[in-house]
């Protein structure tokens, strides 16, 4: 089991519209819900007209770890939760509707899969088993359900609830999400840019005390169409949904499983049983290795490096860390001074100025007799923004990764070159069109083409995106 996530402080995102009524009731229950660690509760006031704002500035004074905020205009529900977010100091946080059909004492319910090390996101889910649940509005649950279904069935989830208001997520993934919603599809939207996040959700059941509309219910059918269009949105035409930009197109390649596995395919009889991968990125290639007797995986973006260790951190067998390949001394910390029989080195040279240095510190790091798998962008004629995007410093010719290899001392066992539909694909988007990234929509279609592609990488009608060399160390120096 993965190592517990000692969550330090919850932050309780609520956003606020003409809830006099049910404010203080609220707040109160908030306030008392037992947690195992500090709360802030981050109140957004959506320009109420009811005597809301005027409750919640006295709250706030009387209360150290209430932060309010007024909005000047109106902007709905996604657009409070944005404001939200953006004050938000905790290392979790959940959206608690200003009203009282959710109940803040499931709090430490949600919390449990937090505390065991397995989740990202955790949902509150309506239909599950809670305590209770009040019955009512057969038609809603029917259109809660429907749209459920069709969220999960873009979205591959087997969610029983997306549209619970109870979402508790990472505040590092929170606030990494580009959220654009401003009203209630806002829900859809975070379950989208989630699963496209590649994000652990977990569902818990929680009690539910629906309230009619004159008790104060704003949500309506007009809401379920805006839902219907977010999914479709958010899922295939919003292209950045994180901050991240190497992230997005890292997840888009992740998605493209078929062009992994060829890829791997392509160096995988190379490989022994103890594997150093320098450069991990999301380790789209990390867990085709799992099975090995050892898997170090090192990168230099501490957020990628977290996102591993979640993922796979409960291995025996698996190991990740920060390590910068320009170090030796990181590279032997890594290795723990044990070293590896095979090394791994796949689109990272370009990101390197000294790239020859980082060779021979790679050379270092491998037993006699061992190998390394290095691929580098090819054909410096298709360098462009795309490039530029993911911070590369060049592409290469055949000779020229040869020769660097061979400079460190490696003697070259086989450079070939490697996906010319690829390259054409690149050149077209990046040199004719001007693109900066790669669309999850480019990576489906180029998965969906696999058979095709592979067929025509048999024909020379375009140079490759990319070449491989595989050195092996001297089993014994001259």
């Amino acid at each position: 089991m993965a190592a517990p996530d000692r969550i330090q402080k919850l932050s309780i995102l609520i956003p606020v519209y003409n809830e006099i009524r049910t404010l203080e009731r609220l707040l109160t229950s908030v306030l008392e819900a037992p947690l195992p660690c500090d709360r802030e509760l981050v109140i957004v006031d959506d320009c109420s007209k009811d005597g809301s704002r005027e409750f919640l500035k006295e709250f706030a004074k009387l209360h150290d770890c209430v932060r309010f905020i007024p909005h000047k205009q109106n902007g709905g529900k996604g657009a409070a939760i944005r404001t939200a977010i953006r004050h938000m100091t905790g290392d979790w946080a959940i959206i608690q509707d200003a009203d009282l059909e959710y109940d803040p004492r499931d709090y430490e319910r949600l919390l449990i899969p937090v505390q065991e090390g397995v989740a990202d996101a955790v949902f509150g889910s309506r239909f599950l088993s809670g305590r209770y649940r009040r019955a009512m509005f057969f038609w809603h649950t029917m259109a809660n359900k429907t749209l459920t279904l069709v969220s999960n069935m873009l979205n591959d989830l087997n969610l029983t609830d997306m549209e619970t208001c109870y979402k508790l997520v990472r505040a590092d993934i929170l606030k990494n999400l580009v959220i654009r919603s401003k009203g209630f599809d806002l829900e859809p939207e975070l379950t989208a840019k989630l699963a496209r996040w590649g994000a652990r959700i977990y569902e818990v059941p929680i009690s539910y005390r629906g309230r009619t509309y004159a008790e104060g219910k704003k949500i309506g059918p007009k809401d379920a169409l805006m839902a219907f269009s977010a999914m479709l949105k958010y899922r295939f035409f919003d292209v950045q949904y994180c901050r991240h930009d190497g992230f997005v197109i890292l997840q888009s390649l992740r998605r493209a499983r078929k062009f992994n596995r060829w890829l791997f395919g392509q160096f995988e009889r190379f490989l022994g049983d103890e594997i150093l991968e320098a450069g991990c990125g999301i380790g789209n290639l990390s867990e085709l290795m799992l099975n090995r007797k050892r898997l170090v995986c090192i990168d230099l973006d501490d957020f990628y490096v977290d996102r591993l260790g979640q993922a796979y951190g409960y291995l025996s067998n698996f190991s990740v860390q920060r390590a910068d390949l320009t170090s030796p001394a990181d590279l032997q910390k890594a290795i723990a001074s044990n070293p590896v029989d095979s090394v791994i080195c796949l689109n990272v040279l370009e990101h390197i100025d000294s790239d020859r240095e980082v060779l021979n510190h790679l050379y270092d790091v491998l037993k006699p007799g061992g190998r390394a798998v290095v691929l580098v962008p090819h054909d410096p004629s298709l360098f462009c923004g795309i490039d530029e995007t993911l911070g590369h410093f060049r592409r290469y010719t055949r000779k020229e990764l040869s020769a660097k290899m061979e400079e460190a001392g490696f003697k070259i066992v086989k450079c070939w070159g490697f996906n010319r539909f690829g390259a054409l694909g690149w050149r077209i988007s990046g040199k004719f069109l001007g693109k900066k990234t790669i669309s999850p929509m480019q990576m489906s279609i180029f998965e969906c083409l696999m058979p095709l592609v592979r067929l025509l990488e048999k024909f020379p009608f375009h140079s490759h995106n990319s070449v491989i060399a595989v050195g092996e160390k001297p089993k014994t120096t001259e």
